[in-house]
């Protein structure tokens, strides 16, 4: 096996490929002549690669694209909105062929290490105080991921609550949530002024209550699964990209940006599954 075909499995796909380079920004060409730009497949697939690793940049393998280069163009990428843009053009066409789910929708939030600290970190106070960065995510009924923001690790879970349920809404054009519409969330967020922020603000039917009544409530009913479960099995699928398990990157919008590739390719695989 050559070095390059032993790194496929790390590859982005090309359908992922496809729908990214539709968000890329518009690169002239350099008519004064001088050195070639780089080839954005490869630097997509370094980026790729260095996502589902969780490797340095520089140990990317040069037979993708260097190491520099790749690390380059991912922050450039990120302050253009690229991989923002990529989730939600992969989002829009889950919809249109598959169609979200919105009637029960799930919402919880999982904490990350963050060993070099930086922008949006915090002590997490269930990791000794070390220093950790808390993911609040959305999902519809299937899973899918509808919204995510990211503070820190001490943030308060209201806060990030509002702010993932309005990235929801700002990202598909919702003013409000339709009556019929149900929001689960467990007993961390059980308190009057998350419930008052979740009716009354946001418009759902909220379900707060502990994993385990939701177990016994749905015991007799084989073959159902709780809920709330869809969104804690969504967090496991992102934390197959390494680079997220551990968030290494100091600037809060590229830990952001490699979410977003993530959720575009967690949303692709799952249209293809039901499409």
């Amino acid at each position: 096996m050559d070095g390059a075909s032993s790194f496929d499995q790390y590859r982005m796909s090309d359908d992922l490929w496809e729908r990214m380079k539709a968000v890329l920004p518009h690169y002239d060409q350099n008519a004064s002549g001088g050195r070639p730009r780089a080839d954005l497949r490869r630097v997509a697939d370094a980026i790729f690669y260095r996502m589902k690793t969780g490797c340095q940049w520089k140990a990317i393998p040069p037979s993708l694209a260097p190491g520099s280069t790749a690390h380059q163009y991912f922050q450039h990428w990120a302050a253009d909105g690229v991989f923002d843009a990529l989730w939600q053009l992969v989002l829009e066409e889950y919809d249109e062929s598959v169609g979200l789910d919105w009637k029960w929708q799930s919402l919880d939030g999982a904490m990350t290490k963050s060993p070099l600290g930086g922008e949006s970190t915090g002590k997490n106070p269930t990791d000794r105080g070390k220093r950790g960065t808390k993911r609040s995510l959305l999902t519809e009924a299937q899973g899918i991921p509808v919204g995510l923001t990211v503070d820190g690790a001490n943030v308060h879970d209201i806060r990030l609550l509002q702010q993932t349920i309005e990235d929801c809404f700002a990202r598909l054009s919702f003013d409000k949530a339709s009556p019929d519409e149900h929001l689960c969330l467990d007993k961390a967020y059980d308190s009057a002024a998350i419930r008052e922020l979740v009716e009354a603000v946001f418009g759902y039917s909220s379900h707060i209550r502990s994993r385990g009544e939701e177990q016994q409530s749905l015991r007799k009913k084989r073959g159902v699964k709780p809920r709330r479960w869809v969104v804690e099995r969504t967090h496991g699928w992102l934390n197959r990209f390494r680079a997220i398990l551990v968030r290494w990157e100091k600037k809060v919008e590229n830990h952001i940006a490699a979410l977003h590739l993530a959720c575009a390719y967690y949303t692709l695989r799952r249209t293809r599954v039901f499409g």
